[in-house]
């Protein structure tokens, strides 16, 4: 079985909903760090040293690969990537190998089957 790492950078507002997407497609389990920074396009404004921006997440998929790209698809709809320019984006990743996930494949398996 072959994977796909997928890293979403998510306003933390909408952290719950990217999860719960990624589920939804298909998607076993997440890895979420908080307070995650970052800077887009336009430079971050600030008040006296102070950042003005909200907060992000960072969140860690390991997916399947037959199911990374729907995966990829629902995760930017649950953030509003692309309807809200600055709200988050997402990227994946291949994974040469895994270990600790024995347990997850064998569901895999029959997801991945239903999908084919």
């Amino acid at each position: 079985m072959h994977f796909k790492l997928l890293i979403a950078f998510v306003d933390d507002t909408k952290t719950d909903a990217v999860i719960k997407a990624a589920r939804h497609a298909g998607a076993t389990g997440a890895t979420v760090l908080n307070n995650a920074r970052g800077e887009g396009l336009i430079e971050a404004k600030t008040f006296f040293g102070l950042s003005l921006d909200t907060q992000r997440d960072m969140v860690l998929l390991l997916v399947e690969e037959h199911l990374a790209r729907h995966i990829l698809e629902d995760i930017a709809r649950a953030g509003e990537f692309e309807s809200r320019p600055g709200s988050g984006i997402a990227i994946q990743i291949d994974v040469e190998d895994a270990v600790g996930v024995t347990g997850q494949v064998e569901k895999l398996h029959e997801i991945v089957e239903e999908e084919i």
